[in-house]
């Protein structure tokens, strides 16, 4: 197994991208290096990826300039998602032609809105729906940043006999690998040692 390499100036920003950091780390890495160390752990890990990459810091869009774009553009399928997206009237109007009258910005919904600008807003009517169909089957959804999560639940979802010691055992040696951090039935082996 490889070991995990430290968060520091000296790391590649590809590098950084391969292995899970916990938000307090990425906290402490901007203050140490003089980023903003305010927002959410997917926020933090871009801002520190920019870093290592270009040795400048990411700023954050300012959001009067989201909310001047949105006054003034007008919105089709092939529009772009755009930077700071805010729910607005304008935008339940689109979403409530093009899903329906039983649209609502859902808290999920909202989060894919604002975490995928460059995304058109024909992807954002077809996230909406996967959405619908996960409510309909009961399965809810679990944010990017809660990596562990996701993790505990898939172990257990295909495990159902084993301990959360297991599950907990498994994702600490799957964290500490490259690459992504979802539960993969060869994670076991680990229990084997």
């Amino acid at each position: 197994m490889s070991r995990r390499p430290e968060l520091n100036k000296a790391l590649d920003s590809s590098t950084f991208r391969e292995y899970y950091y916990l938000k307090d780390e990425l906290v402490k890495f901007c203050r140490e290096n003089g980023l903003p160390v305010s927002g959410s752990k997917a926020e933090l890990t871009e801002r520190t990826a920019h870093f290592l990459e270009t040795g400048k810091i990411l700023h954050r869009t300012s959001g009067n300039a989201a909310k001047k774009a949105q006054i003034f553009s007008e919105i089709s399928l092939d529009s772009v998602i755009e930077p700071g997206f805010i729910c607005s009237e304008k935008h339940r109007e689109f979403f409530k032609e093009h899903i329906g009258s039983s649209f609502s910005f859902t808290v999920p919904f909202q989060k894919w809105l604002k975490s995928n600008s460059g995304k058109t807003y024909r992807d954002a009517v077809n996230a909406y729906e996967e959405f619908r169909k996960d409510r309909k089957r009961g399965v809810s959804s679990i944010d990017k940043q809660f990596e562990y999560n996701t993790y505990i639940r898939d172990f257990f979802a295909d495990n159902p006999g084993k301990s959360l010691a297991d599950a907990i055992r498994c994702w600490k040696y799957k964290k500490g690998l490259p690459g992504n951090h979802k539960y993969e039935r060869s994670d076991l082996l680990i229990l084997e040692s």
